[in-house]
């Protein structure tokens, strides 16, 4: 037995894990979760009439929702790992339903911020998924289901908003959440009949003084990033949350390197393996959110304008649709390639057929179908990249580990799209073109966006080079030699 296991606590008998279930299972949830990221975008200009609120006051019903994200993913995952990944996965599901059911019943500012908040508490979902396929699966099946669980992140994503967007436009703004909560129900459901948990424990404590920093530096960071457009980014109030941010994690940082049993592992996450895929996972995520941020505005302006195409939102959305389904169906090519040539290897084609795809949709602006073919080469894309990162992760940190690393991971992923938001954000706002009494971001700011996320892919490229070349990933991205097979051949 390997000496991750050696390390790892195995907690009593656990039910026979059903392979054929849980991958599907995991997915769902993994939609569940994603779909509600997005699924206030069609009400967002609204939600200050609805709630009777500023439009600033406004906007917190999605800061709080990516606030709580990133405090509760990397929370959940050394919990995971301490205390059950199913069992987490079962309240981070809870979480969801009861934000869900908050936000529905909500008519004013305060309670749709707390039920949003307690949604993003959910995010910790697809890397605990991620870290069960590990404990739980036959070694020959791990590659291709952990690309599939990846893939379900950009899925949901994709979906959400076409699928948002009819129901604003069919029903009362409450059915959102309602449908959210109905979703999350049926997943929480599915997972507790269907998905054994893991025997696989780190046991000891847990880290609050840990936690509690990282939370309060990642707070500070992110709020600077995603308000500092409105407060200015040369603000006493911005420039003072990057500060202190800078000097919490820092601290932070320091204490996890003393502490016995630290919320996040630094030693682990320093190696290069780690350390190299989580820089590169910036990138990438800064490069899947470019997108999401340009195209359904250029598909929503007025024809007038020379560059948009006068489309609703909801056709808006069923463009951005196909990417989605192109990032599942490639899911199992990618873990193909990762088997064949190594995760590291899939990690950086998927890196160059992101940039292709908006090199692509630099030059191609004037149609609908343009923007299809260059968001499904995206999808492809980023499908290869989300499915080779977590075999990399995994690859290089015990099994008592996978959830923490896996959570740090997605977490990066998440810093990169809220730098993202902030940039093209800033750049749209500058280079604008004037319409009557109205300034519109102008097309050559549009195609800034788009070559920054091309930039984007090819750093996420050249930082992906540096990955050193370890059998051990390519074993595991094929899944020879997993942990998790140890697991299962121990219970048989």
């Amino acid at each position: 037995m390997s000496d991750a296991l050696d390390r790892a606590t195995v907690a009593g008998t656990a039910p026979p894990p059903k392979p054929a279930a849980v991958v599907p299972v995991l997915a769902f949830a993994g939609i569940v979760v994603s779909l509600m990221q997005t699924l206030v975008i069609p009400i967002v200009g609204q939600l200050p009439q609805y709630l009777n609120a500023s439009a600033s006051d406004a906007a917190w019903a999605v800061t709080a929702t990516l606030l709580a994200a990133a405090v509760a993913t990397p929370v959940m995952g050394r919990l995971g790992d301490m205390y059950g990944k199913r069992r987490m996965l079962l309240l981070s599901m809870a979480m969801l339903v009861v934000g869900s059911v908050v936000a529905g019943l909500s008519d004013s500012l305060v309670p749709m911020i707390v039920g949003r908040a307690l949604q993003g508490l959910s995010a910790g979902v697809i890397p605990l998924g991620i870290s069960i396929l590990r404990d739980e699966l036959p070694a020959e099946r791990l590659g291709s289901a952990t690309a599939v669980i990846s893939a379900s992140l950009g899925v949901g994503g994709a979906l959400g908003l076409p699928t948002a967007a009819l129901i604003a436009d069919n029903f009362d703004w409450h059915a959102l959440f309602w449908t959210s909560a109905a979703l999350g129900v049926v997943a929480l459901v599915l997972v507790a009949v269907l998905v054994p948990e893991s025997a696989v424990r780190t046991g000891g404590r847990f880290d609050v003084v840990g936690a509690a920093g990282m939370a309060a530096g990642l707070i500070c960071l992110l709020l600077a990033i995603s308000k500092g457009a409105d407060w200015g980014w040369a603000s006493g109030t911005t420039l003072g949350l990057f500060a202190v941010a800078a000097v919490v994690l820092v601290a932070w940082g320091f204490y996890q390197l003393r502490v016995d049993q630290p919320l996040v592992d630094l030693r682990s996450t320093a190696r290069p393996q780690v350390l190299i895929t989580n820089l590169a996972s910036v990138a990438i995520g800064f490069a899947m959110f470019s997108m999401s941020l340009v195209i359904p505005q250029l598909l929503q302006l007025p024809e007038r304008t020379g560059y948009g195409l006068g489309q609703s939102l909801l056709s808006a959305g069923l463009v951005m649709a196909p990417s989605g389904l192109v990032m599942m169906a490639l899911a199992p090519v990618s873990a193909l390639v990762s088997r064949a040539r190594g995760p590291k290897v899939t990690l950086m084609i998927g890196a160059l057929v992101v940039a292709a795809g908006y090199g692509l949709n630099v030059l191609l602006m004037d149609e609908v179908w343009h923007f299809v073919l260059a968001s499904c080469v995206i999808g492809a894309g980023i499908g290869f990249t989300y499915g080779a990162m977590p075999a990399l992760i995994m690859g290089a940190v015990p099994a008592s580990e996978t959830g923490a690393a896996n959570s740090l991971n997605t977490l990066m992923r998440s810093i990169g799209t809220s730098v993202a938001g902030a940039v093209a954000g800033v750049v749209l706002a500058q280079m604008t073109t004037r319409f009557g009494p109205y300034a519109l971001p102008g097309e050559d700011g549009f195609r800034t966006v788009l070559a920054l996320g091309a930039a984007a892919a090819l750093t996420g490229f050249a930082i992906a080079a540096f990955i050193p070349r370890q059998r051990a990933a390519g074993a595991l991205a094929a899944g020879e030699g997993a942990p998790g097979a140890a697991v299962g051949a121990s219970r048989a």
